[in-house]
């Protein structure tokens, strides 16, 4: 009788541990950040002689309902600003400037993603610099191919 009734409260502690534990976990995610820098980086494609920037943020947890995104990248001789709605299911976003004119190599072009509530408030904000290592002048003064087939362009 002594042994199940020990058995009984090893069971009982243990199942209090294992509730405590997963309540500790919860709370954790709850107070985290929404999102997290997944990658990102300039592109320089000398085909079509165009060259950009962008990022990809991912969620970590459930973003609020009726939040949206609001991204500010830094470019030659100014700033280009994208708003986004979130999606429910949607885990991860890509965000990228246009075609850009002017780069500069060696210059740390700041992104900003801005996380809003659904009233506009912000609610998260991640900051990356991208810096690229040729620029503008590198790229050819026409693409130098046209078309899905990339076939060679018009002299």
């Amino acid at each position: 009788m002594w042994r199940s009734g020990m058995m009984f409260h090893s069971r009982r502690r243990a199942l209090l541990l294992l509730a405590a534990a997963v309540l500790t976990a919860c709370g954790e995610e709850a107070a985290g950040p929404y999102l997290d820098y997944a990658g990102g980086g300039f592109v320089f494609n000398y085909r079509t002689a165009n060259h950009y920037y962008g990022l990809v943020v991912r969620q970590k947890k459930p973003l609020p309902e009726n939040s949206s995104f609001e991204v500010r990248f830094e470019v030659p001789g100014g700033e280009q600003v994208q708003e986004e709605p979130a999606r429910a299911g949607r885990l991860q976003y890509k965000f990228q400037t246009g075609d850009l004119e002017g780069i500069e190599a060696g210059h740390p072009y700041r992104v900003v993603v801005i996380l809003r509530a659904a009233g506009g408030q912000e609610i998260e904000r991640l900051e990356k610099r991208f810096t690229t290592t040729v620029d503008q002048s590198k790229l050819p003064a026409k693409p130098l191919v046209t078309g899905p087939g990339y076939q060679p362009a018009e002299p």
